[in-house]
C-alpha cells in the first residue's frame, strides 16, 4: 500500500474516531477552536481563496463530525477566523492559535481539534508541508508532542 492510501486510510479510520469524540465535546470553546484550526489549515499555504472558503463551508455542513454543532454557527466561526487570516496574516494566525489555545488544559479536545485538522489537511488527497506545519504549530500551542501525530 501506498503512502497515499495509508493516509487516505488513516483519515477515514481517524474521521470516524474523532465524530464519536467530538459528541464528547460540544462546547462553545471547542467549537471555536475546531474553526479556527480549519481556518489555519485553509491559509496554510498563506492565503484562503474565495473557492477555499467555499469548499470549506461545504465541508462543515455536510461532514458528520461536527454535526452536533449548527452548520451555520460553526460557518460564522470559520469566516471570522478566515477573514482574519485574510485581513493581516500574522495577526489573524495568533488570533486563531489564542482560541485553540483554550484547550491547552483540555489534553482530549485539543487532540480532537488537531486531529480534525489533519482530516481537513488531508481532504484533498494531499496533505502538503504547510498543512504539516500548520498542525505542528498548533499541536505545540496546546504542549502536544507533534509526533504523536505524525507530524
Amino acid at each position: 500500500m501506498g503512502f497515499l492510501d495509508q493516509l487516505k486510510s488513516g483519515l477515514k479510520n481517524l474521521s470516524s474516531d474523532l465524530s464519536v469524540q467530538v459528541s464528547k465535546f460540544k462546547s462553545a470553546d471547542f467549537a471555536d477552536a475546531s474553526m479556527a484550526m480549519c481556518a489555519l489549515i485553509a491559509a496554510a499555504d498563506g492565503s484562503i481563496s474565495p473557492d477555499e472558503k467555499r469548499k470549506m463551508a461545504g465541508f462543515i455542513s455536510t461532514n458528520d463530525t461536527m454535526k452536533v454543532f449548527p452548520a451555520a454557527d460553526l460557518k460564522a466561526r470559520f469566516d471570522k477566523y478566515a477573514d482574519k487570516l485574510i485581513a493581516d496574516f500574522d495577526f489573524g494566525r495568533i488570533e486563531a492559535q489564542q482560541a485553540i489555545g483554550k484547550l491547552r488544559n483540555k489534553p482530549d479536545q485539543a487532540r480532537a481539534v488537531i486531529q480534525l485538522g489533519m482530516i481537513i489537511g488531508g481532504a484533498d488527497g494531499n496533505f502538503d508541508e504547510s498543512e504539516r506545519a500548520a498542525v505542528r504549530a498548533v499541536a505545540l500551542s496546546v504542549s502536544l508532542d507533534p509526533a504523536e501525530f505524525g507530524v
